[in-house]
């Protein structure tokens, strides 16, 4: 298909789907790649990544369901499952017959479905650490779960935004440098979420949704993907332990290797852009 020009990487552009208008930012040309976050970011946790990119992929920086400029509806299904059916229903809204897909945090567990039920549209799949088979969701994130469950995000979202110290120390533990973090980074993924009761609402409703069941029903699945795989991931994590890299390569038959990052953290296409760049420069070549 014809390759796309270099547009702003910060113009939001929408899609009509079934489960809504899909926001997204692109930027770079060549084939398309659809890069997938996780919970309580956006498509912004790619913008170093993208720089590094931009001359060799079409990069689209997706918003999931109920995240930064993609709403969702009072009753609509946010789990895994829908996010995923959500990302194959904007590969074909977009005329997308091929992909390369890279993703983190939830948003690995949702490609991992995505890419099990649609293999069709996968030409390539790059997971950093992520929700995997049943290791999710993980121990440190119970309190948010329960807050979830309790409807109890709001106050702590909203002394995210006023306290960046506060805001800091609740996402310390994915980021490598935490206190290089700033209002405005928290800003940018935050303030989507906490704009109204309805969005809050959205969040919590996605969150308590949480439930491993989705990614182990989809492991026969898994382990037919022959698309080529790539597995980075970061030492460090505490949510997501590298033994969990070495899971996917055994069980997807397209994973080529796993690149252990030393010292990364879950987070880390932001904190490591551009040893994630080389190695998927690598990888697509």
């Amino acid at each position: 298909m014809p390759t796309k020009q270099p547009s702003s990487p910060d113009e939001y552009k929408y899609v009509a789907t079934e489960f809504g208008n899909i926001a997204y930012r692109e930027a770079g040309s060549g084939p398309p790649a659809i890069l997938v976050h996780g919970v309580l970011l956006n498509g912004h946790l790619w913008d170093r990544l993208i720089e590094r990119l931009a001359d060799v992929r079409r990069c689209i920086a997706i918003d999931i369901l109920a995240h930064g400029a993609t709403g969702a509806g009072s009753d609509q299904d946010l789990s895994f499952d829908a996010q995923a059916g959500m990302l194959a229903a904007f590969c074909t809204a977009m005329k997308f017959e091929k992909v390369d897909v890279v993703a983190n945090d939830s948003g690995g567990g949702i490609a991992q479905i995505f890419a099990a039920r649609h293999p069709e549209f996968i030409g390539s799949l790059a997971l950093t650490d992520c929700d995997t088979h049943d290791n999710w969701p993980p121990k440190q994130a119970e309190p948010l779960h329960r807050l979830a469950k309790d409807g109890g995000l709001g106050a702590i979202g909203r002394r995210m935004l006023d306290d960046v110290a506060f805001a800091r120390a609740s996402f310390g533990p994915g980021f490598e440098c935490p206190e290089q973090l700033s209002s405005e980074d928290f800003r940018t993924w935050l303030e989507p979420l906490f704009k109204s009761p309805a969005s809050t609402r959205n969040l919590e409703r996605f969150i308590a949704s949480f439930d491993n069941r989705q990614t182990v029903a989809v492991e026969p699945l898994l382990r037919k993907l022959e698309a080529p795989t790539l597995i980075v991931w970061g030492t460090a994590d505490a949510f997501f332990p590298v033994k969990w890299a070495y899971w996917l390569r055994g069980a997807i038959p397209g994973a080529r290797k796993v690149v252990e990052l030393e010292g990364a953290k879950l987070f880390l296409p932001w904190d490591r852009p551009a040893e994630l760049a080389s190695a998927l420069r690598d990888f697509w070549q």
